[in-house]
Order: structure tokens, then C-alpha cells, then sequence
């Protein structure tokens, strides 16, 4: 017999305004944990919610103890829950996976079988993804892409946070540091045994959708500098761009005074498009060094990642004002 205090398996859930969810979202994780070959305990993380989701989770701890819950002290966002439920999970086996049900909980076994077999990541990829808005897919589709040329590590395209990790990678992934966290990006950089199980996504079952175009946007923005220095040097090219380009104006500029004064490209039009053209190359230059820039000075501060104001079902001698 497994000791409680170390399931087979820890299902790790954050939720952001979820009330509307929570009730099927346990009926169907019920049905699932009663097929799962081992202890399932079920970590639900409520990252700040302002309605009344930390409500019935706690009603779901009293009712079933398999339940655990962390609530965080404000709304510190996707990648932080997920890493604090990380943090707090004791299972052989992790799984992540949102709460809106997009993610199918029955592939939960899918993912446990390739973990039997000795794989030690399985991630879910998504093949169709139609309940999405054209434009979230069209830039899904180009962002996953792009990071993937971009990125020091290969990153599998069309995943999310959706994946069961073994014990070994998440206590690897709960040593790492770092403040400005892509789940999905630690999950390949660690390495070890991966493999993906395919899957459709549902429509979402209730509620708003909360992961806006603006903050996927903010999502795939911090990917793309947390695992890649070319932005970098794509601004030293931009640069080198610019100055061939105002190289060629002068020699221009010349050319038009001495050969074609009359010329309705000279003047005051000239000038002004050179400027503003060299002010855009300077802009994006500084907001890219902005962005890494901005990365050293949060990794600098020593701030905790995510403040708790409440925990239960969790062993006595866990924190319950913080967590680094």
C-alpha cells in the first residue's frame, strides 16, 4: 500500500474564475482516478479568483480527501500556478492540465500508459483545435513555429501545458530558479524520455475564455526570449540594415542635388522619412534589450514567486505564507 503522503499519481489543476467548472470538471476526474492503476491525489490551484471557485473547491476537500488545494494571495498568473502546484505535488507521476475542459481528463490514461512504459514526459498535442477563434489558431499555429526556429531547445509544436511528468523531471523543474517560467519550454529543455499522445480539444465547457489574444501574446513574447538569444542579434542585423540603408540615402541625396535638383524626391520628405525610418530601427532595438533587461532585473530582486493565503490537505509541515 502507497503512503498518503506519496500517491502513484498527483493531477495538478490551476483555475482563474472557474466556478461554472469545477462541478463536471470532479465528476469526470472521479471517473478517471477510479481507473488510474494507483493513489491519485487532485491538486487544485486557485490562482486569486474573484468569484466563487475557492468556495467550491474547499467544499470538494471536505467532501473527498483525495482533494488537496493551495490559493494564491492574488491572481500571479498561468505559469506561476502551475509551478506552485508543482511544487506542493507528491505523486510518482504529475499531470498538469487547465480547468476549462478543453484538455480532455479521460486522456489522463492515455498518458498514464505511455508513463508505464517507461517514458518520462508525455505531453498532449493538439491535431485540432476548431473550437478556437481562426485568428488564436493562425497565431498559434505561426507562434509555435517560430520558437521552434528560434529556440536553443526543441520545443514540440502544438502543445500545451497538458502532459504527465515523472517524479524525476518535476523535482528537476522545481530546482530550476528562475521567475519568468514556460512550462512547456523547461518541459523539453530538461530532456529525458518524451513522447506525445495526440488528441482533438473540446470546446470550453462554461465561463469566459481567460486566456485572451493579449496575453497569449505576453505568453509567447516571454517563450521566445526565455529560450532564445536571436532576438538579440536580430536587432544588431536590424541595425546593420539601417545603416545600408542611410548609406545609400546620402549616396542618393548627393546624387539628386548634383544631377536632378529639381528631383520631388529631395527635401524636406526625405529627410523626415530617414528619420522616422532610423527612430523605428533604435525603438525596436531598445524594447528587445528591454525585454531581457527587464527579465535580469526581476531574477535580481528576490521576490518569492507566488504568496499563499490558504492550503489544506497537504502534509502539517508544509508553508502557508509563501513559497520561493
Amino acid at each position: 500500500m502507497v503512503p498518503r503522503s506519496q500517491p502513484d499519481y498527483s493531477i495538478v489543476i490551476p483555475l482563474y474564475n472557474e466556478e461554472a467548472v469545477v462541478a463536471e470538471l470532479y465528476r469526470r476526474l472521479q471517473a478517471v482516478m477510479a481507473q488510474l492503476d494507483g493513489t491519485t491525489e487532485l491538486v487544485l490551484v486557485d490562482d486569486g479568483s474573484g468569484d466563487r471557485t475557492l468556495e467550491r473547491i474547499r467544499a470538494l476537500h471536505q467532501a473527498d480527501d483525495r482533494v488537496c488545494y493551495l490559493s494564491l494571495a492574488r491572481n500571479f498568473g498561468h505559469q506561476i500556478a502551475v509551478t506552485a502546484g508543482l511544487n506542493l505535488a507528491r505523486g510518482q507521476a504529475v499531470i498538469t492540465m487547465d480547468a476549462d475542459l478543453q484538455d480532455p481528463p479521460e486522456l489522463i490514461l492515455d498518458l498514464a500508459a505511455q508513463w508505464r512504459t517507461g517514458y518520462q514526459v508525455i505531453y498532449a498535442r493538439r491535431i485540432q483545435r476548431e473550437p478556437d477563434q481562426w485568428l488564436k489558431r493562425a497565431f498559434a499555429y505561426g507562434f509555435y513555429r517560430v520558437l521552434r526556429m528560434l529556440a536553443d531547445v526543441e520545443i514540440p509544436t502544438d502543445t500545451g501545458d497538458f502532459c504527465l511528468m515523472d517524479r524525476q523531471v518535476v523535482d528537476v523543474l522545481n530546482a530550476m530558479p528562475e521567475r519568468n517560467r514556460y512550462i512547456r519550454g523547461l518541459r523539453a529543455w530538461v530532456g529525458f524520455r518524451q513522447t506525445e499522445v495526440p488528441y482533438k480539444r473540446d470546446r470550453r465547457y462554461a465561463g469566459a475564455v481567460k486566456y485572451t489574444f493579449r496575453k497569449s501574446l505576453a505568453l509567447g513574447i516571454n517563450g521566445i526570449v526565455s529560450f532564445s538569444t536571436v532576438p538579440l542579434r536580430l536587432s544588431t542585423y536590424i541595425g546593420l540594415v539601417a545603416a545600408a540603408i542611410a548609406l545609400l540615402m546620402v549616396c542618393l541625396v548627393i546624387y539628386w542635388r548634383f544631377f536632378e535638383p529639381n528631383s520631388p524626391l529631395t527635401g524636406f520628405a526625405t529627410i523626415a522619412i530617414a528619420i522616422f525610418f532610423i527612430g523605428a530601427v533604435q525603438l525596436i532595438c531598445i524594447g528587445i534589450l528591454g525585454e531581457y533587461i527587464g527579465r535580469i532585473y526581476e531574477e535580481t530582486r528576490g521576490r518569492p514567486l507566488y504568496t499563499l493565503s490558504e492550503i489544506a490537505g497537504f502534509e502539517k509541515d508544509m508553508p502557508s505564507k509563501g513559497k520561493l
